[in-house]
């Protein structure tokens, strides 16, 4: 007799339980906030967290079993020639990386977009391969191709033209032009299926009224397209700058963290050689904080400057 009445029970008991969590889940109030808390989590764990710990640990000399509190001392370690070698060398790998990240797939993604390019399909399938290649893999292909030897494909090449073959590893000036290609190479296609997704939405009615008042192609491209693609550039050109000063495996793969003269030597790279390979963490997370004020100034430098915000 009881089981008979549990069995007639708790199957309405379970679809009330169970409805109103439906409802718990469904609502407009409630659910908002069950979709972000992933991200939420995420956030706190991997963002925030780490972030407050490196911010405390810049102020205190870290060695094994021991923790001491040493003030500014780290931060004043950071006015030295190296940092500054450090901080110039990521500067100009981000100025030159971001022009051509941004006006070159610009121009591209227009050329593809053209209903006059055949396979447009292939290509595009074809520049976005390198994104999906190994760093290592390029960086090994890479110092084959730049190899200092005369046989190598670029100084072969440069002898086509009466040129001496180059070292490119060993000078400040093939040093940063080999880290640029090499970001160049493997991001150019992601930036163009960036840019062909803006393209989509740029009506063909403002391209019509173009050719009615007898405007050029240069004219459409400057007074068209790219204030209609306007979101897309400043959305590639933040995310260029940030990963531009967070760079590291570029120049790792072709000096392994010790370049001569620190031709090569990044903020990252620094931060690498100091925090892991001299075992400073505090020096280390110091450079961290420093590195993240700067991306967090020039970010928002820049976005002020594109008219991203928006006085009332």
């Amino acid at each position: 007799m009881e089981q008979s009445t549990e069995t007639n029970t708790n199957p309405p008991a379970v679809r009330a339980r169970s409805s109103l969590w439906s409802r718990f889940l469904t609502s407009k109030k409630i659910a908002p906030y069950v979709f972000v808390t992933p991200f939420i989590i995420s956030f706190l764990a991997l963002f925030l967290y780490p972030m407050i710990q490196a911010f405390n640990m810049s102020f205190q000399q870290v060695l094994p079993g021991q923790v001491t509190y040493v003030g500014l001392s780290n931060y004043e370690r950071l006015l030295n020639p190296t940092f500054y070698r450090a901080l110039t060398n990521t500067s100009i790998y981000v100025i030159f990386t971001v022009l051509i990240l941004v006006v070159l797939p610009v121009l591209l993604a227009v050329f593809l977009n053209s209903s006059l390019v055949k396979f447009r399909n292939f290509f595009k399938a074809a520049l976005f391969v390198p994104a999906l290649t190994s760093v290592i893999v390029a960086g090994v292909i890479f110092r084959m191709i730049f190899g200092e030897t005369d046989a190598a494909i670029a100084n072969e090449f440069i002898g086509l033209f009466g040129l001496d073959p180059v070292d490119w590893q060993y000078g400040s000036i093939s040093g940063m032009f080999l880290m640029v290609i090499l970001c160049c190479w493997r991001w150019m296609g992601v930036n163009i299926l960036y840019f062909l997704a803006g393209l989509q939405n740029v009506s063909e009615e403002l391209y019509e009224a173009a050719d009615i008042d007898g405007a050029s192609a240069f004219q459409k491209l400057w007074y068209v397209t790219i204030p209609s693609l306007k979101p897309v550039i400043i959305f590639v050109s933040t995310i260029s700058i940030i990963n531009g000063f967070r760079m590291f495996e570029e120049s790792y793969v072709f000096w392994q963290g010790s370049s001569p003269g620190n031709i090569g030597l990044t903020v990252v790279g620094y931060i690498y050689q100091e925090g892991v390979s001299q075992n400073d963490l505090g020096f280390g997370a110091a450079i961290g904080v420093v590195l993240m004020l700067i991306i967090f100034i020039v970010s928002i430098l820049q976005l002020k400057f594109v008219g991203a915000f928006k006085e009332d």
